[in-house]
């Protein structure tokens, strides 16, 4: 079993930035982690992506060389930071985490077996 907890999201005005973190307790921290968003009426999203060994990122082409993925093992964590807000970028957001191996897609919500109950951020224009 892992438990997420997501903290970090608020309130920040267009251009600005925000640091998302997500702690992971449970089993051992070795295990591929993500980050999705979702805003009212869409579908989850894809944000980025990390595996547990080598670092390897991936990132959605909406937030690459905005939004920066990064994990510390020694202290179960993975963070995301977010610059260059924009208020499309408003919406709920979740870390995830992969326990079950590198088969299949990382890009899709259904890769993950574990979920945060999300934190909201809000970009206001």
């Amino acid at each position: 079993q892992v438990q997420l907890v997501e903290s970090g999201g608020g309130l920040v005005q267009a251009g600005g930035s925000l640091r998302l973190s997500c702690a992971a307790t449970g089993r051992s921290f070795r295990y591929a982690m993500g980050w999705f968003r979702q805003a009212p009426g869409k579908e989850r999203e894809f944000l980025a992506a990390i595996t547990w060994t080598t670092f390897n990122t991936y990132y959605a082409d909406s937030v690459k060389g905005r939004f920066t993925i990064s994990r510390d093992n020694a202290k179960n964590t993975v963070s995301l930071q977010m610059n260059s807000l924009k208020p499309e970028d408003t919406a709920v957001y979740y870390c995830a985490a992969n326990t079950r191996g590198y088969s299949g897609n990382r890009y899709e919500p259904l890769w993950y077996d574990y979920w945060g109950q999300g934190t909201q951020v809000t970009v206001s224009s």
